[in-house]
């Protein structure tokens, strides 16, 4: 008799949502070392911006609004980065890879929705993070900046800001055409952010209507959580309704990403 030969199989490994995610982000953060526009934005704009707040700041009567160079410019520099580095940057890498089908390509794998959003926003997301971190080092030691008085509050103010950009970037994303245009659809709301979120003036330096609008516009509540944490004025009630408004623009933009958010290619 003639011994049969059995012969298992391997089991596929078995794969996690945080390994799927982290290996598309590994992906494209290497796509994002090859895109030279994209490095520029998220490197080189933010350091080069707050120089510009710095100069401006010469101009204001800041200590009538309890201010000082440096904590105008800090949190300035933490919202050119957030915009920059990470809403910017995402807009354009979600746009160029639903143009090129990669989006519908990895929705017939294992990774979920929200995975893949999740593992593109991740290169950016963490870009954003340690240009932060490296810009509030750099801003502490050259302006003279003592510790923050209430750092937990910068704490949350930043990481509310990256899950915020990112989501309004995919929410921009969903409404922007073609790579060309992913370089038009973002300017609306860095400029409005940049002009009216306290970046280059302070909203208690506005006339009190005007600054009443602006505490609504999504980055204003992140530069006031910043703020805040370094100069430790902010009440515990102007804290909650900071944190308040940039969770409402956090699930307007989700809403938006699941109600909008295309797949494939906008024809």
């Amino acid at each position: 008799m003639s011994a049969t030969r059995t012969t298992t199989r391997p089991t596929p490994a078995m794969t996690t949502p945080l390994s799927r995610m982290t290996a598309l982000a590994r992906a494209e953060m290497t796509l994002l070392g090859r895109t030279k526009g994209a490095l520029v934005a998220a490197l080189f704009a933010p350091l080069v911006l707050p120089v510009s707040t710095s100069q401006l700041s010469k101009e204001m009567d800041l200590a009538e609004a309890g201010l000082n160079t440096g904590t105008l410019v800090l949190p300035a520099s933490v919202g050119f980065s957030l915009l920059f580095a990470v809403y910017s940057v995402l807009v354009g890498a979600l746009v160029v890879r639903r143009e090129e089908l990669v989006l519908k390509r990895l929705r017939t794998g294992e990774l979920r929705d929200v995975e893949i959003l999740a593992g593109s926003a991740l290169p950016a997301v963490l870009t954003g993070l340690v240009q932060c971190l490296v810009l509030a080092v750099a801003c502490s030691a050259l302006l003279d900046l003592s510790a923050p008085s209430a750092p937990h509050l910068a704490v949350v103010g930043l990481l509310l800001g990256l899950v915020m950009c990112a989501a309004l970037a995919a929410a921009t994303a969903s409404f922007t055409r073609t790579g060309e245009s992913a370089q038009v659809t973002p300017m609306p709301l860095m400029i409005v952010s940049m002009m009216g979120s306290g970046m280059f003036f302070p909203l208690e330096l506005l006339p009190d209507k005007v600054a009443s609008v602006c505490e609504l516009l999504p980055l204003t509540p992140v530069i006031t959580l910043v703020r805040g944490g370094w100069t430790g004025d902010l009440s515990a009630y102007e804290a909650l309704g900071a944190v308040a408004t940039a969770v409402a623009w956090i699930v307007i933009a989700v809403f938006a990403v699941r109600r909008w958010f295309r797949w494939e290619p906008r024809r």
